[in-house]
């Protein structure tokens, strides 16, 4: 395979035009062992929706054993057989199991490689101005761990004992102990394998993207004309590299606790009766090495989202947003606290009152950055001239779930409130609001806007609108209900409330819960037609349908490896001069040298300018010719 032209952002080119010989792919080159970040970016895409429907099947099935906690459903059995779902009822071992796979494909294989596997692979070499990443062959190997890593976490189904089942964040002694439960056997060894292999990829990804950002930017993009997105994958890429190592080691020591007698995590351990032979260890050692890396984890998910709904709602309010370079900040100082809160998830381990103080405070101030992106995605869409996109309607969805589930967690940051609500469904409902919902909305965003970028269609608006409202309204209604479930002290992960006298009136919540779910997970079937439809028969799209800025609508629309088919262009101007004052359209394109735009031209535009002094001459001589 032919290098790739290198575009460096000191403006040298080095032409090999790979795009010339694009007629010589053979298909295994083209749509399998792919180098080209387009098509990796599809094949994230596309895994990732696969896992989505898998983990959206799997919540069905443990909503129902919530809803109808008594009853027999004779097509539970026929579907997952007798070893399952005995006399077509859950077992409660494979209960336990549903909800920890469920939640491991979700944090992991949905939202962190659905939205930075995707949208950092496509919009990255797109936005700097780039041919490629800086390694297409490495990106490649990222994919193919991952794909590796989700077929061997599903494959624990086909297990005869049981997939893991000690929660997502398999915590000691459960997944220590192999004989614990039914799911800490090899279901848990086949978990701990994927993850590693997960984390393999996520540090590939990684370090490509932060590359590429930091050295193959066109001529003219310094970081100050770097598109929102742009910075959101940067900084998350560089979270990533930081934190998963420390998952990794984690899970090492918990592979040798598990399989050659040490004890890490294990300490006077007793089962069924017998004392097992551990002495020394700590299972709130794990726990701190888990959250080290699962709290930052929040901001890895979070924050690409934040970056596309930056994209989407000033290309749809055409308006700059506002407060750029707040907004830059605030993602840097989301990315510096997001390594010194990790201890609020464990208020009630026995920390001492004064730490739980610094972890409270620490909680606390991070939300005055998320704060200010709240306050900017607002200012923007005030008395702009908004189209409402599917893209644009799901961004606003993405601020509304950001908001009300941003709020809980001031509560749950609270080192006192939190001893009554840990592990109850309040933080189920926190999560699955700020965490969950919101950047799934913001992943969809991101799907609906650049979808014409990726297959050259459109997707269908009608579908688009009826996805949103039946998706928007679904998830407040299971997620809103669960805060007032928590409050009653109700706990999470529970297989039957019947057991309990206090928690039975909640079965009732739990079947309408239930039935939400349900219809928002049948609105997700339009989304899957729309999607899959539209790829072959959608309407075809222009070169830039949405009017939009920033570099990758200046390529053409038909697939070429290495982006443009002649020189990259160079940046002028910063991504997002929307409705200009004094121009005739209302947005200028990052490409348009100010010498074009004379009308509408502002002193502080020459500020960053390319060319620098000289620019500023020759366009005030232009100037002056005019008067």
């Amino acid at each position: 395979m032919s290098t790739l032209a290198v575009h460096d952002h000191h403006g040298v080119e080095h032409h090999d035009h790979d795009h010339e010989h694009h007629h010589n792919e053979t298909f295994i080159s083209k749509y399998i062992f792919s180098m080209d970040h387009k098509m990796i970016a599809k094949q994230f895409l596309i895994t990732g929706i696969t896992m989505a429907v898998i983990a959206m099947i799997l919540s069905i099935l443990f909503r129902i054993q919530l809803a109808y906690p008594d009853k027999s459903f004779p097509f539970l059995e026929t579907l997952l057989g007798k070893n399952f779902a005995p006399g077509g009822r859950l077992d409660s071992n494979f209960y336990l199991s549903l909800v920890t796979i469920h939640g491991t494909i979700m944090v992991f294989f949905v939202l962190t490689a659905g939205l930075s596997g995707t949208f950092s692979n496509l919009l990255i070499p797109f936005q700097v101005g780039a041919r490629d990443m800086a390694s297409p062959f490495m990106n490649m190997l990222s994919y193919w761990l991952f794909f590796t890593a989700s077929v061997i976490m599903l494959s624990s189904f086909l297990l005869q004992t049981q997939p893991a089942g000690p929660g997502w964040t398999i915590y000691p002694p459960l997944s220590a102990l192999p004989k614990a439960m039914p799911g800490s056997g090899m279901g848990m060894t086949l978990w701990l394998i994927s993850m590693v292999l997960f984390v393999a990829s996520s540090l590939m990804g990684g370090i490509n993207y932060v590359s590429t950002v930091l050295n193959m930017r066109t001529k003219g993009m310094d970081l100050w004309k770097m598109p929102l997105t742009i910075w959101a994958f940067f900084l998350t890429a560089i979270l990533g590299i930081l934190a998963f190592p420390v998952l990794v080691a984690g899970v090492v020591l918990l592979i040798f606790d598990r399989s050659f007698g040490t004890s890490f995590y294990l300490s006077d351990i007793v089962v069924q009766g017998q004392v097992m032979n551990f002495e020394g260890g700590s299972p709130i050692l794990f726990q701190h090495l888990f959250w080290f890396l699962g709290h930052p984890e929040v901001y890895i998910v979070i924050m690409p989202a934040m970056g596309l709904v930056s994209e989407v709602m000033a290309v749809n309010s055409r308006k700059p947003i506002f407060g750029y370079h707040a907004m830059v900040y605030s993602l840097i100082g989301i990315t510096v606290l997001s390594f010194i809160v990790w201890g609020h998830h464990m208020f009630v381990t026995g920390m001492n009152p004064f730490l739980g103080g610094v972890f409270m405070i620490t909680t606390l101030i991070i939300a005055v950055p998320s704060a200010v992106k709240t306050f900017n995605w607002l200012a923007t869409l005030w008395r702009g001239n908004i189209r409402f996109t599917p893209a644009m309607l799901f961004s606003i969805g993405f601020v509304s779930f950001f908001i009300s589930g941003g709020i809980t967690g001031i509560f749950l940051g609270n080192a006192t409130l939190d001893i009554n609500l840990h592990d109850t469904y309040f933080v189920v409902a926190h999560f699955h609001l700020v965490m969950g919902s919101a950047a799934i909305f913001g992943m969809l965003a991101g799907v609906y806007h650049w979808f014409p970028k990726m297959y050259g269609r459109l997707m269908d608006e009608k579908l688009g609108y009826l996805h949103f409202w039946l998706t928007f309204i679904g998830a407040y209604l299971v997620f809103f209900p669960m805060h007032f479930m928590g409050l009653d002290g109700v706990p999470r992960r529970y297989y039957s409330f019947t057991e309990i006298e206090s928690l039975k009136q909640w079965v009732s919540v739990n079947t309408f819960i239930t039935w939400a779910a349900i219809m928002a997970a049948l609105a997700q079937v339009a989304f899957l037609f729309n999607f899959f439809y539209s790829i072959f028969k959608g309407k075809h799209a222009t070169q830039n349908p949405w009017g939009s800025n920033t570099l990758e609508w200046t390529t053409p629309v038909e697939r070429i490896h290495g982006n443009w088919p002649g020189e990259i262009p160079t940046v002028y101007r910063w991504p997002y001069d929307y409705s200009k004052p004094g121009h005739d359209e209302d947005f200028i394109p990052q490409t348009v040298p100010f010498s074009q735009t004379m009308s509408s031209n502002l002193p502080h535009d020459f500020e960053d300018s390319p060319v620098g002094d000289q620019e500023w001459v020759n366009t005030s001589k232009s100037n002056e010719h005019v008067k």
